[in-house]
């Protein structure tokens, strides 16, 4: 039994070790090659027409390349000079980079380099059909990263032996050994008896710990529905603020990357410089909607008497010029005097952002209604409306009307998780009515 338990864990164990280890080379080796062909464009941007058609230019074109291989073609794949290969094979027609850029102006393909014997990346590009240039770069083979990690896998495979067979002998000696006596017991003689007292009473006492059993199991199965849906919440969590941030890092990194190559006119610098401020502060705003939507929880101050008819019509009158760009009316049913207990800034988070996503996805001409009472307030707007499988999600986070983070908008898809927590820890009840294409009402009762 010992070992039959050892040789069921160890399998396991290595099993998904196995497993693991492929799926996670694999993995690495697409982004690699997926790597390479993105730097590989930019590389073929650094190209200029002063560098000459021969072995002389594929050489300072490598060179501005650090060392990355370079062939020159003529337009029907006839190889004029490579910056490597010591004895050049005439035609290159018949490889599928040649003849994917001969008739789609540009082909990619992974192979080992028959000439210089390694894998290689190629990315070639037609240029008006006069004449084509391809540019390859090295890569490691999926083999080959996974013989690079093979000694780590090694070594876990080792901790997991001797894991294994501490679990075994464990296993059997306190689990296994009373069971094996009992069943020895019944072999020979029906009445089954122990040395332990603690089985004797277990008889008697079956069918009432079964019923204490069952309900501490339904506790124990709401409490652990519970945790997964905390946990599934903070794994969507964290897949949305890689999502939101991995955009603006890739555009700012691939402009700095360009810029840093050189090759650039003034007005393609200039464009990569704005790009690289707008997407820092997108990213700026990103982290401090996080931080905010994260210490709204640990936010204890205590509450204060707010002007809340004040502070709702300053707050119309600052969005009053982006409502009148598109020609929306806005209608104020405010009572004078409504005070609510709150704070003034997570009072105006509440208001504004429903007041924002009312101009935001309004229709041009439309029409927003404000309602304000003692006992609460309503925002209705006559835009683009919530579908009706999309209602469950309206206040979760990163969820925006138009179906994409970030949006054609430009927000987060935070601002109403941000107004749900509020009035949830305010002890205050919100809700929507929405029909699509027609427009939507939020209501807040205090």
């Amino acid at each position: 039994m010992k070992w039959r338990i050892w040789l069921l864990s160890f399998g396991i164990t290595l099993l998904a070790l196995l497993i693991f280890g492929f799926a996670s080379t694999q993995m690495y080796y697409k982004s690699a090659i997926d790597d390479s062909k993105k730097f590989l464009r930019v590389y073929m941007n650094a190209y200029e027409e002063s560098f000459s058609l021969d072995a002389q230019g594929a050489a300072a074109f490598s060179e501005k390349l650090n060392g990355a291989r370079v062939t020159f073609m003529d337009g029907q794949g006839n190889v004029l000079a490579d910056s490597m290969a010591e004895s050049i094979v005439a035609l290159h027609a018949d490889r599928t980079e040649i003849k994917d850029a001969i008739l789609q102006g540009e082909g990619f393909a992974v192979r080992g380099s028959s000439t210089l014997g390694k894998d290689m990346v190629y990315y070639c590009k037609n240029f008006d059909g006069n004449f084509l240039v391809r540019i390859a770069v090295f890569t490691d083979s999926d083999w080959s990263i996974f013989a690079q990690t093979l000694p780590l896998f090694l070594s876990f495979a080792g901790i997991m032996i001797a894991l294994c067979v501490v679990i075994a002998f464990v296993a059997t000696h306190f689990i296994v050994g009373p069971v094996k006596q009992l069943a020895k017991e019944a072999s020979g003689n029906q009445t089954v008896s122990s040395k332990y007292s603690e089985l004797k009473p277990v008889a008697a006492i079956l069918n009432k710990r079964n019923r204490d059993i069952q309900r501490q199991m339904d506790i124990v199965k709401a409490e652990s529905e519970l945790v997964e849906k905390a946990r599934i919440s903070k794994d969507e969590f964290i897949s949305n603020v890689t999502h939101e941030m991995n955009t603006p890092l890739t555009s700012i990194r691939g402009y700095a990357e360009l810029l840093s190559m050189g090759g650039m006119t003034e007005e393609q610098q200039k464009t990569a410089y704005e790009t690289i401020q707008a997407q820092s502060e997108r990213l700026s705003n990103l982290i401090a909607c996080i931080i905010n939507y994260s210490e709204i929880d640990s936010d204890d101050l205590p509450p204060y008497e707010v002007d809340f008819t004040a502070l709702a019509r300053e707050t119309l009158h600052a969005l009053k010029p982006e409502a009148d760009k598109r020609n929306i009316t806005v209608t104020e049913n405010i009572e004078e005097n409504v005070v609510v207990l709150s704070r003034h800034e997570r009072l105006n988070e509440i208001f504004g952002n429903l007041i924002r996503n009312a101009v935001k996805y309004n229709k041009e001409n439309g029409s927003i209604t404000v309602t304000i009472t003692g006992k609460g307030f309503s925002v209705e707007d006559t835009g683009i409306g919530i579908s009706q499988e999309n209602m469950p999600k309206v206040f979760s986070r990163f969820f925006t009307a138009d179906r994409s983070h970030g949006g054609k908008n430009g927000g987060f898809g935070l601002g109403l998780a941000v107004v749900k927590k509020i009035c949830q820890k305010s002890g205050w009840n919100i809700r929507v009515e929405s029909t699509l294409g027609e427009g939507s009402k939020f209501t807040v009762e205090f």
